[in-house]
Formats: C-alpha cells, sequence, structure tokens
C-alpha cells in the first residue's frame, strides 16, 4: 500500500523526471499498474495494452465511432463465401530492427498466436486454419468457418506483428526486448518503476509523431497518480479516480478528458480450478445467486465512483446493442437471498476475496463486504499487487477474484476468452465449462446477421447469469487527467492513449 512516505518518494522522482522532461519531447504517463510481459502474444493486461499502443502497430485500429480501420494493413476482401479474408499488407514499413515488415512477417505473427504455448491469442483466432502468402504484400487467412470477430480482434494484440528475426533469436525472452513496428521503440524497462520508449526514426506514418519519448509510471494509488501530475512530475494519468474530478476540474493547469468504455468489472468465480474451488461459494450455485442479491450494484456506483460509472449484469453495458435485454439487472433482495443460502444449508459461507490493492478497487470490494454481510456470507478481503494477482488467478491460487477487463469492439472479446471451456486457463480462470454454452458462442462467431448472433447470447446469458460464474458489477467509463501543455489527445472508447499527434508545448 501507499503511504505519505511513498507519496514523498514519488514526487521526488517526478521532479527528477521532470528535468529530462524538459529537454525534449517527452510524455510521462502514470499508469494505474504495472504492465505484464510486453509480448502480444502472452500479454493480457490493460496497463499493457497501453504501452503496446505506442510500442506496436496492428493490422487494423478502431476509429472514433468504433469503426474498423487499416493500419499495418492497406485494405482487405472476404472471400470464398465469408470463409477466407484477404489482406492487403502496407508497403515500405520496418520493425524497430530495421528489418522489413512484409507478408511473410504477418503469417509468423498470426501462427506464432496459434501455436505458440501459453498464447492468450490463441481462442481469439482460433477460426484461423492457415495463413498463406499470396505475395509479398498479400496475406490470405483461411478459416474453418465465417467468424463475425475476426477483423474485430485484429484491431488488438491479435493483429500485432512482431519481427520475426528477434522473436526466433530471443525466444522466451522476446517479452523483455520487443521489436515490433510501432511509432516508438523499447528502451528499458525496471519493474514497478518505469518503462522507457523512444520515437523510432524509421516509422511508417513519422510525420503524425511528435514526442521523442514516452515514460510509463506505474502509481496503484490515485491519490499519488494525481499528486505527481499536480506537481509536474507527470504529464498525464490514466484511469483517474472518479472521486477526484472535481480536484482536477478545479486545476486550471490540468485538463479532464473522459469517454464512456466498452469492459466491464466483476467478481470472478473459481468453480473448478484447484483445491481453492473447493467451497460452496464455487460448488453450489445458489451460493453465488445469493452473493449477487446481496449487491445494490447503483448504490455501489454511487458509494465509489459518484453515479459515474454504469451499473450492468451482463459482459456488455445495457446501451450496448449485444445487450440482453430480456435479463435485466436483478434488484437487491436480502431476503431471497438468505432463502437460498437455507437451501444450500449454507447460512454463513465464509468467502476471501481476492483484490487488486489499488484504492477504488478495494473501496469496491468492502462495499460489496458490507452489503454481503447483511445476507451472511463472511468476506475477507486479500489486498494482492496486481501482477501478482493474475499469476494466483491463473494458479487457480483464489476463491472469488475481483477483477475487470478493459472490452472489445465486438461482443465476442468480452465474453468468449472468460467462459469457453476452451478459453485460455489464464483467462477463465475460474475453469467455467459448459458444452452448451461453447455451442452457443460458436454460433454466435459464425452468424453474420447482428440479430442472429443476439438470438445465441441470449442462451449463452440465460445459462451464465443463472450459473455466475462472472458477477458483473459495474461498466467504468475511462477518465484521464492531464497537462495544458499536453495536446493533442483524443479519448477513445478502447481506453487507449495513442500517441499520434500528442505534443508537449
Amino acid at each position: 500500500m501507499f503511504n505519505r512516505q511513498t507519496l514523498i518518494a514519488a514526487c521526488v522522482l517526478g521532479s527528477a523526471l521532470a528535468a529530462d522532461a524538459a529537454a525534449a519531447q517527452t510524455l510521462r504517463i502514470g499508469l494505474a499498474d504495472d504492465p505484464d510481459i510486453l509480448d502480444p502474444t502472452l500479454a493480457r493486461t490493460f496497463s499493457g495494452r497501453i504501452v503496446f499502443a505506442a510500442l506496436c502497430d496492428k493490422l487494423f485500429d478502431i476509429g472514433p465511432e468504433l469503426e474498423i480501420v487499416p493500419q499495418l494493413a492497406t485494405g482487405w476482401e472476404w472471400t470464398d463465401d465469408n470463409r477466407a479474408l484477404i489482406v492487403r499488407v502496407r508497403p515500405d514499413v520496418k520493425f524497430q530492427d530495421g528489418e522489413p515488415l512484409d507478408a511473410a512477417a504477418v503469417k509468423f505473427s498470426i501462427e506464432r498466436h496459434l501455436t505458440m504455448p501459453g498464447s492468450n491469442r490463441r481462442a481469439e483466432i482460433s477460426a484461423v486454419t492457415a495463413v498463406e502468402v499470396i505475395n509479398d504484400h498479400t496475406v490470405k487467412l483461411v478459416l474453418s468457418a465465417p467468424f463475425a470477430p475476426l477483423l474485430a480482434q485484429l484491431t488488438d494484440r491479435a493483429g500485432m506483428v512482431v519481427s520475426p528475426k528477434t522473436a526466433q533469436v530471443e525466444g522466451e525472452n522476446f517479452g523483455s526486448h520487443p521489436v515490433c513496428a510501432g511509432p516508438f521503440r523499447f528502451v528499458e524497462r525496471l519493474a514497478q518503476d518505469r518503462i522507457v520508449l523512444e520515437r523510432f526514426a524509421d516509422y511508417w506514418d513519422k510525420d503524425r509523431i511528435k514526442l521523442d519519448r514516452i515514460v510509463y509510471l506505474p502509481i496503484p494509488d490515485s491519490t499519488v497518480r494525481l499528486a505527481n501530475l499536480q506537481s509536474g512530475g507527470l504529464d498525464m494519468i490514466e484511469r483517474t479516480a472518479a472521486t477526484d474530478l472535481d480536484t482536477v476540474r478545479e486545476d486550471s493547469r490540468l485538463k479532464l478528458a473522459a469517454i464512456t468504455g466498452l469492459g466491464y468489472n466483476g467478481i470472478t468465480i473459481n468453480l473448478a480450478n484447484g483445491e481453492r474451488s473447493r467451497t460452496p461459494l464455487g460448488q453450489d450455485a445458489r451460493v453465488r445467486q445469493a452473493l449477487e442479491l446481496s449487491i445494490d450494484r447503483v448504490a455501489l456506483n454511487q458509494v465509489v465512483f459518484n453515479g459515474e460509472y454504469q451499473p450492468g449484469n451482463q459482459w456488455v453495458p445495457p446501451t450496448n446493442p449485444y445487450y440482453v435485454k430480456e435479463l435485466p439487472m436483478p434488484p437487491r433482495d436480502v431476503p431471497r437471498a438468505k432463502a437460498l443460502l437455507a437451501a444450500a444449508a449454507t447460512p454463513n459461507p465464509a468467502v476471501t476475496m481476492m483484490v487488486p490493492n489499488t484504492p477504488e478497487v478495494l473501496q469496491v470490494a468492502q462495499v460489496v463486504q458490507a452489503m454481503a454481510k447483511e445476507t451472511g456470507f463472511d468476506i475477507s478481503i486479500q489486498a494482492t499487487e496486481f501482477a501478482t494477482s493474475l499469476e494466483l488467478s491463473a494458479k487457480g491460487d483464489f476463491a472469488a477474484y475481483l477483477i475487470g477487463w478493459s472490452g472489445r469492439t465486438d461482443p465476442d472479446g468480452n465474453i468468449y476468452n472468460f467462459v469457453s471451456c476452451k478459453a485460455p486457463p489464464a483467462l477463465n480462470s475460474g475453469r467455467y465449462c459448459s458444452q452448451d454454452v461453447d455451442l452457443e458462442l460458436d454460433a454466435a462467431r459464425t452468424a453474420a446477421a447482428a440479430d442472429e448472433r443476439l438470438v445465441h447470447y441470449r442462451n449463452v446469458a440465460e445459462r451464465t447469469l443463472d450459473d455466475l460464474p462472472i458477477i458483473y458489477l459495474y461498466h467504468p467509463k475511462w477518465l484521464w487527467a492531464f497537462s495544458t501543455k499536453l495536446s493533442g489527445f483524443a479519448p477513445s472508447p478502447d481506453g487507449l492513449i495513442r500517441p499520434q499527434e500528442l505534443r508537449m508545448e
């Protein structure tokens, strides 16, 4: 946890970095947590995605209205009855090691995502059965069946292209020396301290890059992040606390940007991942249903987030066209929750809930703890450093885990990897598995029309909202605070900080 000494130390660090920033166009960004491995195939954290936005371009990106736009690609075409995607690769692009980016490199990266042990991308693009090089700047992705989410998946880490030369030389150490084709190249990383990137002179779209250097500093405590911004030690902070918005608005040296996000926060339950799943919460859906009915999502949003976020009970927010309106958010019902616990012969279940040690998330946990106590739950909060909590969850060393997902433009990206039997173990950490749900998820992937996909997602919701492998709580807004000296920032619903056009005055 951060204390006064940590705050002072962080501010001193920020002051030291300020001198470096003055010497060049340096942007210092305060992150809410330390990213995991900087390898697009293995990575899973949102803070890592922020770094990747400067380090690794993708085949496609998303525009302001969530439309898909080319990036390392120049265009695409569906063929073979939507069982193949032809991608035209941008010419004259170089990796940060000087090697050319071509169709063969795209093939290498896609196949790496599909075959590398521990890949968190495999399930995202599992319909791809082969990648064919048509010519130096054209590839064909062959699919086992039509796959509606594919383009959306290629706007994120599955669409990042790494240098085959460096990836083969570095092997398992690639994440410590990543080389991609983004506007900034990797310089150094000190765990829990900083990640430094420098401008890549041969970037294909270099005229849009105004900064010389970006320094990412993980500072989990939102109060410390804001204090560093106010003192001039940082130029920008992401995931500003909703309770700090008035402070930002009242400071003439700062600006605020906000936009509704694509993701969710919720409680993942360990159902079948090792010894710690063998609890009443993990083994009896009635206990999970009682926990959900103990929680007043609207009150939670008001208490912790000043009403800024959106309460919700599904993997997409109620405003999303794929939200199943027939299954709305249930109101808090303590008597019914107690009845469910009595029926499960567990009137006072003890639950240890692992929580990343950031102030807002800890406060969410405390509100849930207090609400559930009225029903009979005895919840202990296990505050854990963020990266460590991810490792523990993958190992099954948790009973309940309060964690979020930053969200994707296609609904598949918010649900498949977290409840499918075929999902990466690190993402479906509770090991929920239902063959019926898998059939519906696969059918939603192959359906082209939105109304047809919604039918399948309705079936998924009916089952998962009863089984409750995840108790969804709310959908965050992305909140950025930054110095008035920074210009060119455009907020995006995916929450990323794209460096194009950013400039320090």
